[in-house]
């Protein structure tokens, strides 16, 4: 099961890098922002869905996460990267306990918090925005 969580999340993370990036090449964060499209009520039902999702996802890594900074750093990274950085998340779990673990080592071991993944994510996250 760790085998196929780890190309699932993978799977995961390339489909929205490659979606991300075909959409910045089409229209801008900005422009799309901007756009009568974005005031549709199914576009917005859809993104209320999806941060809704995301801080649900939140309080799991808050509550695994035991370092404030890291915690504050992951809040950053979801929120603006959406499923990239959920995916990343679920990556460094997925891989931290060997190809014949537990499950319940993935989900439900607490840890100290490292900041240098959700540090580089959340960086990332800005910069996309601010070049929006």
């Amino acid at each position: 099961m760790i085998v196929f969580l780890r190309v699932l999340f993978a799977l995961i993370a390339a489909a929205m890098t490659a979606i991300a990036g075909w959409a910045t090449f089409h229209q801008s964060l900005g422009g799309f922002a901007h756009s009568p499209t974005f005031r549709e009520p199914w576009v917005l039902a859809t993104l209320a869905d999806a941060y809704l999702a995301f801080i649900t996802f939140y309080v799991w890594v808050a509550w695994k996460e035991q370092s404030l900074a890291a915690r504050g750093l992951w809040l950053v990274a979801i929120i603006l990267l959406g499923n990239m950085a959920m995916s990343a998340y679920m990556l460094a779990q997925l891989f931290a306990v060997p190809a014949s673990g537990r499950l319940d080592e993935v989900f439900t071991r607490r840890q100290p918090g490292k900041c240098l993944l959700p540090a580089i994510l959340a960086a990332v996250g800005v910069a996309t925005y601010a070049l929006a």
